[in-house]
C-alpha cells in the first residue's frame, strides 16, 4: 500500500479547522469569547484578512456568532445539533470518497430536505430567522459580483439557516451535512450573472418564508434548485 502527499490548505482553511477542532472539542465553551481577530493573527502567523474569512466560514457552519461594538467579538454558539451534522458530514464524505454512493444521490437527498424544510421554515419562522436570512441575502449579493468563489459558504449558511428556521434540529443537522460535504467535494463555479440569479432565487424563498406562505417558499425553493440542476454548475474539483 503506497500513500500520496495530501494538498496542503490554504492558510484560511487551516485556521477554520484548528479553531473548528477547538471548539467542538471543548477548549472553547459555548458562551467563550475567542481571542481578538489580532491575537489569533498573531498566534495563526497570518493576515488578519485571512482570520476574518475563517471566522465567517464558522459563523457560516454556525458554530460562533459575531456580535458588533467594543464589546462584541466573536463568540461560540451552544453546539449541539451542528456538531452532530459535521459528523454525520463526515461520515457522507468518507462514503462518498470510498465510491459506495454518488453525488447525484446526495444531491438528490438534498431535495428531498430542502423543500420540505423551506415549507416548514415559513410556519414556524421567528423574527429573528428572517433577519439572519436577510443579512446572508445582503452579503450574497456582494460577493456574487466579488467573490463568486464565496457564495459557495453564503448558500450552505443560507440553506442551513431555513432549516434551523424549520425548528426541527435533526433536519438543520441533515441539512448541515449535507452542506459540509457539498463544499469539501465540489466548488461552485458562476459566473456573476448567474451568482445574481440564484441570489435573487434566494430572495423569493425568503420572501415566502417570512410571509408565512408555505406554499410560496416551497416553490421558491424548487424552483431553486431545478435552476442549480439545469445549469449543472455543481462540479467535482479538479485534481490537485
Amino acid at each position: 500500500m503506497s500513500f500520496r502527499p495530501a494538498p496542503v490548505r490554504r492558510a484560511k482553511e487551516q485556521v477554520e479547522v484548528q479553531l473548528r477542532e477547538a471548539i467542538l472539542s471543548g477548549t472553547f465553551s459555548s458562551g467563550d469569547r475567542l481571542p481578538s481577530e489580532m491575537e489569533l493573527s498573531q498566534s495563526f502567523g497570518v493576515s488578519r484578512t485571512t482570520i476574518r474569512e475563517a471566522l465567517g466560514g464558522l459563523a457560516s457552519a454556525g458554530l460562533i456568532s459575531k456580535v458588533p461594538g467594543a464589546s462584541g467579538g466573536s463568540f461560540v454558539r451552544v453546539v449541539d445539533h451542528e456538531s452532530l451534522g459535521l459528523s454525520l458530514g463526515r461520515s457522507i464524505d468518507d462514503t462518498l470518497k470510498f465510491g459506495s454512493i454518488n453525488f447525484e444521490e446526495v444531491n438528490h437527498v438534498r431535495r428531498l430536505l430542502e423543500v420540505p424544510s423551506a415549507r416548514e421554515a415559513a410556519r414556524m419562522r421567528t423574527e429573528e430567522d428572517v433577519e439572519a436570512l436577510r443579512a446572508i441575502i445582503e452579503r450574497q449579493k456582494e460577493a456574487a459580483i466579488e467573490d463568486p468563489e464565496g457564495m459557495a459558504g453564503l448558500d450552505s449558511g443560507f440553506h442551513t439557516r431555513i432549516a434551523e428556521a424549520s425548528g426541527n434540529r435533526v433536519l438543520a443537522s441533515l441539512v448541515f451535512a449535507l452542506h459540509s460535504v457539498i463544499r469539501q467535494a465540489l466548488f461552485l463555479n458562476v459566473t456573476p450573472e448567474q451568482g445574481s440569479t440564484a441570489v435573487r432565487q434566494h430572495i423569493n424563498i425568503a420572501r415566502g418564508i417570512t410571509n408565512g406562505d408555505a406554499d410560496e417558499a416551497g416553490r421558491a425553493m424548487e424552483d431553486h434548485l431545478d435552476y442549480l440542476d439545469h445549469l449543472q454548475i455543481w462540479r467535482k474539483k479538479p485534481a490537485s
